[in-house]
């Protein structure tokens, strides 16, 4: 019987490889930390994530308990970081990378092959066992590839949780700005409800004419399609901020307040805006690291278009009384493929991403401009409604209401006084609602909050 034996003899390559693979763990919080870090200097709520049921009942508890007040836009945002389903599938990104990198930290299990062969009364065993040595070679820079990965991801589910929760502030105001319309869009119908009956009497008794009576039956049709209207949208932002909060059954039936913050005694005042949302958005540090990490990919390409498959295995083979000791070597040879489409590949991806992180940087300046403008101009409309539109209003109904008093305005006048007041509330509130939706997207375009 001929034996033939092939074992790696142990090197000290291999042993600093079996080290470093014991190096290669999971960490404590899995990177959640920073994520969460990130999100509460940014939106001001806390995020945490459900590894288990006991975490998610925790969170349901919590839940529960913010809901048993009426809503405010901050605890809105943190029903949605803690609740909002999707959110939390995002929150397992960090797993993926982070088992990316511990994997890139380990070396491949070594091969064992087994042949057994016979033939003219002998028998002919072979055993091999190898291991990849390119894996080996390459480990520390695919490690230091899959922690830029890593870290990557840290900013791309960071940037996802600020996202939910801007968009979460930002359909709360639509939703109380809309309720608030609602309310004043039935004031508005009510007004015109009354007019339009007593219109009707007058017309009967032979003290009004059809035109009049029809004109005010139609103002009174119109204010009634605007209340349905105005309900319409208001049912559209509940139910779209119920999802980001990601609610349902007897959940849903949260409270909100009756009426928006007030406006703010000044707006802010903020410089170099582009500049800020250079520095903190989160979109472009994942977009630079994305940049940065192609940038190594290409040298790693580079440096392994020519070795794509590199064993290494020692040999020890007995034949009867003789022994010989020795290594094998198994490399592909670069025969028809020399590695030159690989390497285009990666330099045209890397092209790619420098322009798209020249793109994320050219669209943040603007929209940073954008918002500012559109904030600054958002709060001058509302405070001309409040210091000068309002009480205009006001004073003209006080007046009507004097001249009616004293018999010298009729009671449609009087009616007609009351909707353009309640018309001039409902402009009002829409200015206001249109201030606080401009603050949320500032935030959003510089990167977080900046109060």
């Amino acid at each position: 019987m001929i034996d033939h034996q092939r074992w790696l003899r142990p090197s000290a390559a291999a042993a600093v490889a079996l080290l470093l693979s014991g190096c290669a763990t999971f960490s404590n919080d899995g990177g959640f930390g920073a994520v969460a870090q990130a999100t509460k200097a940014r939106s001001g709520a806390e995020a945490r994530m459900a590894r288990n049921d006991d975490d998610r009942r925790a969170l349901e508890g919590e839940v529960r308990q913010l809901l048993a007040e009426p809503l405010s836009a901050q605890t809105a945002v943190q029903i949605a970081l803690l609740n909002n389903r999707g959110l939390q599938a995002t929150y397992w990104d960090l797993g993926i990378a982070e088992a990316d990198l511990v994997q890139a930290g380990r070396m491949q299990n070594p091969g064992f092959s087994f042949k057994r062969t016979h033939g003219d009364g002998e028998v002919a065993i072979e055993r091999t066992l190898t291991f990849n040595l390119l894996n080996l070679i390459t480990m520390p820079l695919s490690s230091r590839i899959e922690a830029q990965r890593f870290e990557q991801a840290k900013l791309q589910v960071s940037a996802e949780a600020i996202r939910v929760a801007q968009e979460t502030a930002r359909t709360y105001y639509e939703a109380v700005g809309a309720s608030q319309a609602l309310g004043a869009s039935n004031q508005v119908q009510s007004a015109a409800a009354a007019s339009a009956e007593l219109a009707s009497r007058m017309q009967k008794g032979g003290n009004w004419s059809k035109l009049d009576a029809a004109r005010e039956q139609a103002f009174n049709a119109e204010a009634l399609a605007e209340v349905r209207r105005a309900r319409k949208q208001s049912n559209a932002a509940r139910e779209k901020l119920t999802r980001l909060m990601g609610l349902s059954g007897a959940d849903a039936g949260y409270k909100l307040p009756e009426r928006l913050p007030d406006l703010p005694a000044a707006p802010r005042e903020l410089q170099d805006v582009e500049e800020q949302a250079v520095r903190e958005r989160l979109d472009i540090q994942a977009a630079r690291l994305d940049t940065e990490h192609t940038a190594r990919t290409l040298g790693l390409n580079k440096a392994t278009r020519f070795i794509n498959v590199l064993d290494l295995g020692g040999v020890s083979e007995s034949d009867g009384g003789t022994r010989m000791r020795g290594y094998e070597l198994t490399i592909e040879v670069p025969l028809f493929d020399w590695g030159g489409a690989k390497v285009a590949r990666a330099e045209a991806t890397y092209m790619q991403s420098v322009n798209r992180l020249a793109e994320i940087a050219t669209n943040a300046r603007s929209e940073a401009r954008e918002s500012y403008e559109d904030y600054k101009t958002s709060y001058e409309l509302a405070r001309h409604y409040q210091d000068n539109v309002i009480p205009l209003r006001q004073q003209i109904s006080q007046e009507t209401l004097l001249r009616y008093n004293g018999m010298l305005m009729s009671v449609f006048e009087l009616l007609a006084e009351a909707r353009e007041q309640t018309t001039a509330v409902h402009n009002y509130i829409t200015a206001l609602q249109e201030f606080w939706i401009a603050d949320t997207n500032l935030d959003a375009a510089l990167g977080g909050k900046q109060k």
